[in-house]
């Protein structure tokens, strides 16, 4: 049996948190899904500390995702991320320095793999190259990788199959999971994790945000042969 991908439900639309993160929360803390998280723009530090709390308070393990491409705001991100007591730092692109601040205060740290530019986010490279440099990383003590699989410039489907097939480490595919078509990739290629955000703000699978979250957990405990083919 193909393991399961856990869904990251990420408060955010177009890589921001929304303003009203709070309050979505709230309607949906008893849905099933056990991850969530949001960007590091969006709400002031306050606010973010104050809503993970809420999440921890309510049994959620939590993320923030970085989008920066410089390590001094890679490592203001993860400053971020230890003073709201999250329990993954998810982006940035890789450096020392922020993998030993994640080490120093018990952060998981999942970078981004490959040329990631622009926000909301692109990727760019091959799977060759990204595959090498997610094993130099992992080398070096990360605990796994953002893949922005769906935001790749190339072939997308491919590019997430080999490198989740080729990296032993935890794996989220992070960004425009927006149809079942992709959530049946998901399922078949079983990634650690995957993030939807802006798909459930869009309404991608269905009218209430709670009531998606627990589509898509629900299709996702479903054998493949069950799954609409849209």
């Amino acid at each position: 049996m193909l393991k399961k991908s856990n869904l990251i439900v990420m408060l955010t639309h177009r890589d921001r948190t929304v303003a009203n993160a709070p309050e979505v929360f709230s309607q949906c803390r008893n849905t099933p899904a056990e991850y969530w998280g949001f960007k590091e723009e969006g709400l002031p530090l306050p606010a973010m500390q104050a809503l993970f709390a809420q999440m921890k308070a309510c049994g959620k393990k939590t993320a923030l995702e970085v989008v920066a491409y410089t390590e001094a705001e890679g490592l203001r991100g993860a400053r971020m991320a230890a003073d709201c007591g999250c329990d993954l730092l998810m982006g940035t692109l890789y450096s020392d320095a922020i993998l030993a601040f994640c080490q120093d205060h018990g952060l998981r740290y999942l970078p981004f793999v490959g040329g990631v530019t622009g926000r909301p986010s692109v990727l760019e490279g091959t799977p060759e190259q990204m595959i090498r440099q997610a094993q130099e990383c992992l080398h070096r003590g990360v605990f796994g990788f953002d893949l922005l699989g769906y935001r790749y410039t190339g072939d997308k489907t491919d590019l997430i199959r080999r490198f989740v097939a080729a990296v032993d480490a935890p794996v989220c595919v992070a960004g425009s999971v927006d149809s079942f078509r992709r959530l049946d990739e998901i399922k078949a290629i079983a990634p650690w994790a995957f993030t939807i955000g802006s798909a459930f703000f869009e309404q991608k699978f269905g009218a209430d945000f709670a009531g998606q979250i627990q589509t898509v957990c629900r299709y996702m405990d479903r054998p493949a042969e069950d799954a609409p083919c849209c």
